[in-house]
């Protein structure tokens, strides 16, 4: 069993929210309490704004991420939230990657939806490179063998 994700990701998806929000409360809060609310009404609308940006670019990029991925030879397993689920190289139809994100993400599409959906995202782990372009080995590695688990089948 060898670990295909980053721990990363499991850090940004409880940091990042926090450290966002957390700061945008006290910019919140130190506008209301020296009346710069008052004077100028939207000095208080750019921060609410900020927090929906924020609130939706994590939701696309982050929060569905899963927490833990484990190479198992012939299927994946796949933690997420506390549970776990088992899927077979057979039953996933497509592996994409993103690399222009931050941070990378390896999605696959399912045959038979699983218990976290028909797609399930991860951050691969991923070696420094100053290559934004360069492909993810991982996703290749996982495209080769899903088309060997679905050849056999």
């Amino acid at each position: 069993m060898t670990r295909i994700s980053s721990g990363r990701a499991r850090f940004l998806k409880r940091a990042l929210p926090v450290f966002w929000f957390g700061c945008i409360g006290v910019v919140l809060l130190a506008v209301v309490a020296s009346g710069a609310a008052a004077r100028a009404p939207f000095a208080v609308v750019v921060p609410i704004v900020m927090a929906g940006f924020g609130y939706v670019l994590m939701r696309l990029t982050l929060l569905d991420l899963a927490d833990e991925v484990y190479d198992c030879g012939d299927h994946l397993l796949v933690r997420m939230r506390g549970e776990q689920d088992l899927v077979p190289l057979g039953n996933v139809m497509n592996v994409s990657a993103s690399t222009l994100v931050n941070p990378p993400r390896i999605t696959l599409r399912l045959v038979t939806p699983g218990r976290f959906g028909d797609e399930i995202s991860f951050a691969p782990l991923t070696p420094f490179s100053l290559n934004p372009f360069r492909r993810n080995r991982i996703a290749d590695d996982l495209i080769v063998r899903v088309d060997r688990a679905r050849r056999r089948a």
